[in-house]
């Protein structure tokens, strides 16, 4: 049997947490009766500086029930780091982590499966979604985008797949290799290179409280594992400068061509034209390589990715 930590990052939770907790404590017992797992395995919030009563709710579990730890982050540092922060914690507790969000929107009975491909030689079980239906339309819409964007760009993730995942201890060791203060988990957990497997996960409808996720930060995370992972949008400034001076030369050879003739009559409209798209595509131009840029001096800087103020830890 393993030591199984589930970590669940949470911010803003508080309508969720009595819940999400029985069901994961209930889940817990249940595999151990099975021999899945040994009866020190644990359930471990990470508080990403919430700002309601996340954080008194997780004391007051745990005071109930050992088996449920916490972590409160100094402040809000964002949902890839929430999860790191919790994964570390537990890294050297346990034999694996599950990372799951505290809403429970996705299968906890995809959990014991994984246990069960973890002890078949996988490192890395990610869990697939099979079915959105009880995502909102304009969230199914995107996050299908989304994963094609990033297939297009380059970046090596797993199709459908968001933050629910098994890893082993192995695979936790080789992640804590990994140093970049630009946190795209999905992106950067297949680089490790362990051996893996997929589960089904059926998403179903969140039961208390609204999503945290909301559109900007979606969008936000989808920028950040492009840029992080991928180079592929200053190839493509580069292509699209190739396609404009092709255009410059024959727009040159169009004007040589009508002076000679006799046709050739300056253009208000095409001049602004003209200015206002090779401004566009400059400015475009310049904000990607900007946010490339920016994203070199954060590395440089190597500021702490998340910092821990309070902790409730079953072997403390």
């Amino acid at each position: 049997m393993i030591r199984l930590a589930i970590v669940s990052p949470c911010y803003n939770e508080e309508e969720m947490l009595r819940v999400s907790a029985g069901r994961l404590i209930e889940l817990l017992d249940s595999m151990v009766k099975e021999g899945k797992v040994s009866t020190d395995s644990f359930v471990l919030y990470v508080n990403d500086g919430s700002l309601d009563a996340s954080w008194s709710i997780i004391e007051e579990l745990h005071a109930g029930d050992k088996r449920i730890s916490g972590i409160s982050l100094a402040h809000n540092v964002g949902h890839q780091n929430a999860i790191l922060a919790g994964m570390m914690t537990a890294r050297g507790m346990v034999d694996g982590v599950v990372t799951i969000d505290a809403d429970l929107q996705d299968d906890i009975r995809c959990i014991p499966q994984m246990v069960d491909l973890y002890e078949q030689g996988n490192e890395i079980i990610y869990g697939v979604k099979v079915s959105r239906e009880a995502d909102p339309v304009l969230k199914r819409m995107t996050a299908q985008t989304f994963y094609k964007l990033q297939e297009s760009m380059g970046v090596q993730t797993v199709y459908n797949h968001a933050d629910f995942r098994f890893m082993g201890r192995k695979a936790l060791d080789g992640l804590a290799l990994f140093e970049e203060r630009n946190i795209y988990l999905r992106g950067l957990i297949p680089l490790i290179g362990y051996k893996s497997a997929t589960v089904d996960d059926v998403i179903s409808n969140r039961e208390h409280g609204k999503s945290k996720y909301t559109l900007r930060k979606m969008l936000n995370l989808a920028f950040d594992g492009i840029t992080s992972f991928s180079i592929r949008p200053i190839q493509i400034i580069t292509v699209i400068g190739v396609v404009m001076l092709i255009l410059a030369f024959a727009m040159l050879i169009y004007v040589l061509v009508s002076v000679i003739m006799g046709h050739y009559v300056p253009g208000w409209s095409s001049l602004m034209l003209s200015v206002w798209f090779i401004g566009s595509v400059l400015t475009i131009a310049i904000g990607v390589v900007g946010t490339y840029i920016g994203k070199m001096y954060m590395e440089m800087k190597r500021r702490p990715r998340y910092i821990i103020d309070r902790s409730l830890l079953s072997d403390n």
